[in-house]
């Protein structure tokens, strides 16, 4: 028993995350963005969607939420800051606040720096983190609307959580982030190694994530920047890194 996690491939290349409580059946989706792959998916996995949990306002991120909500009666969570630009909120939740699937007990934490109003939901009992755009696999999320040091801040306090915890991020970005991270860490092994099963997951279609967060302290150019100017300075670098 326990959550049952499946990453569900949308659009070019993002992630929703179908998410189970194993012991009562309860179902959840992350960040829906395209109608027709999920309700597939989610009739596949037997018919139910009770909630939509949502990390930030961007439609690739959205888009699909009022559609799934009508078809089959999912009740909705996203950021209380937020709830202005997102779809209508059933739960409009903020930093500390919990959230239940079934028996699993969810942590919102407030990560701002993609956008102000991001925000991720920890599953300590999983454990997994649905972080959004916040932090990816050997990258992070552009900064559109927040500051390098709220980024920075967000991401640190991500690294704080156990190394156990599943990070669950919302794009297929990673085989894209090998090259940057090899450029400023090149004599990183872990990386190395990280790099070469990376290679075998995408040859073979498979995702790259989710991804402990133990491997991505060790690999992770950002999660690895001593502080905010170190962080300020790889983030501009790979805005223009071609």
């Amino acid at each position: 028993m326990g959550l049952s996690i499946r990453p569900i491939p949308i659009l070019t290349d993002n992630y929703a995350w179908f998410l189970r409580d194993e012991e009562s059946g309860a179902t959840a989706l992350v960040d829906p963005a395209e109608e027709a792959p999920l309700v597939a998916a989610i009739e596949a996995e037997g018919g139910r969607l009770d909630q939509i949990f949502l990390t930030h306002h961007h439609a690739d991120h959205v888009v699909a939420t009022d559609a799934l909500r009508k078809r089959f009666g999912a009740i909705v969570t996203g950021a209380a800051a937020d709830a202005y630009r997102l779809p209508m909120l059933d739960y409009a939740v903020s930093d500390g606040d919990t959230v239940a699937l079934g028996d699993m007990i969810g942590t919102v934490m407030e990560t701002p720096g993609h956008t102000r109003g991001h925000i991720a939901y920890y599953f300590a009992a999983a454990p997994a983190l649905f972080c959004g755009d916040t932090l990816f696999s050997l990258g992070c999320g552009r900064l559109f609307e927040g500051s390098a040091e709220e980024m920075f801040h967000a991401l640190h306090r991500i690294a704080a959580l156990p190394d156990s915890t599943l990070v669950c991020c919302g794009h297929e970005y990673t085989l894209a982030n090998t090259r940057f991270a090899l450029a400023v860490d090149p004599d990183n092994a872990a990386l190395h190694a990280r790099v070469a099963e990376i290679n075998t997951l995408r040859a073979e279609a498979r995702p790259t994530v989710p991804v402990r967060l133990g491997l991505e302290k060790q690999t992770n150019p950002f999660l690895r920047a001593p502080d905010v100017a170190t962080f300020a300075r790889l983030r501009r670098e790979k805005d223009v890194f071609r």
